[in-house]
């Protein structure tokens, strides 16, 4: 029986934490970093904020202590918003040792540096002359599907494959099946950069243009993606998978998308600040991801019109309407 901890209690993690939970033959902990979030999971049996309407067991520990959840773990699974991995993994490191795995379930890049969020642990345990192995969890999932138990896969990767098939083994389950790779850079970008795309998918609704322009949308948007990810380093096939185009179409498509939420709000005149408002609380990675993306373009030289345009649509310098109409004027090009 291998001691895993979720460190994170939004609506991600705890949704790992029950898959892993309902999988069997694991120890649990869940670490929330809100002392009341903790609380009221513990006193309720539901993450009422977060991930309301599923029954969290109490064979799961839940704690907002971080020894208390750290302590005899094996397995370390983050899934906290991309602006506090930092934070957090300098917190976490007191109490890391050799012999761990570590494996980030967060989206998203980190502002500033634009380093991945492996990138971000990496150097965070550098600092404290740590060696872990860090591993990444991306794909197409929703955590309200995937806390009921619906069928859905997703890629694990790591340089080291030996670890990949470790955790494929640890994780998967009858309903969570996960595909190895060791394309870390491919498969971090694919999850990180689709919900900027999902940002101007929304967008799309949001001014009601209809199916013909999302599926363009979505077409062009996994272009310019895997260019960048390529330019980093990633390989092309990985952003035809599960981890690029499979979380790229969820996204970009399905209700339950926050990012697209958000795209959808803008698109219908509301303000940035308005359309975050609505979340209540949760993230829309995409966001901040643009921003970051566009970082990365400039950096390696690659062009990513989509993601201009929810820069400049973000940054209140273009209505999304004509951001529409500034990517359909762009000259002809070869496909």
């Amino acid at each position: 029986m291998s001691r895993i901890a979720v460190m994170g209690a939004g609506a991600w993690g705890t949704a790992l934490a029950l898959s892993l939970w309902r999988r069997g033959g694991h120890q649990i902990a869940l670490w929330a970093h809100s002392p009341a979030v903790a609380a009221t999971i513990r006193g309720t049996g539901e993450n009422k904020l977060f991930l309301p309407g599923f029954a969290v067991p109490g064979e799961i520990t839940v704690s907002s202590d971080v020894a208390e959840a750290l302590a005899g773990a094996e397995i370390i699974l983050s899934a906290m918003p991309s602006r506090h991995v930092r934070a957090s993994y300098a917190s976490f490191a007191a109490h890391l040792h050799a012999g761990q795995i570590l494996v980030s379930a967060t989206k998203g890049i980190e502002d500033g540096t634009l380093l991945r969020m492996s990138e971000v642990i990496a150097q965070v345990l550098a600092a404290r002359n740590l060696s872990l192995p860090v591993a990444v969890l991306s794909g197409p999932s929703f955590a309200q599907e995937l806390a009921a138990g619906a069928p859905t896969a997703v890629t694990i990767a790591c340089s080291d494959t030996g670890v990949a098939s470790l955790l494929q083994q640890e994780f998967g389950s009858g309903s969570l099946r996960l595909y190895t790779n060791d394309d870390v850079v491919g498969v971090e970008l694919g999850g990180a950069l689709k919900n900027v795309i999902a940002l101007a998918a929304g967008v799309v609704a949001g001014l009601e243009l209809g199916h013909n322009s999302a599926a363009a949308l979505i077409t062009r948007g996994i272009a310019e993606t895997t260019r960048l990810a390529v330019a980093c380093g990633g390989r092309r096939e990985t952003l035809a998978g599960l981890s690029g185009m499979g979380d790229l179409i969820l996204t970009c498509t399905g209700s339950l998308s926050r990012n697209r939420s958000v795209g959808i709000q803008l698109g219908r005149g509301a303000t940035l600040a308005d359309a975050l408002a609505g979340l209540n609380g949760k993230v829309a990675e995409g966001v901040s991801t643009a921003f970051a993306a566009l970082g990365l373009a400039e950096r390696y030289g690659v062009e990513m019109p989509i993601t201009s345009q929810v820069v400049a649509i973000l940054k209140g310098e273009r209505s999304p309407l004509a951001a529409i109409e500034e990517l359909m004027a762009r000259p002809g090009r070869d496909e």
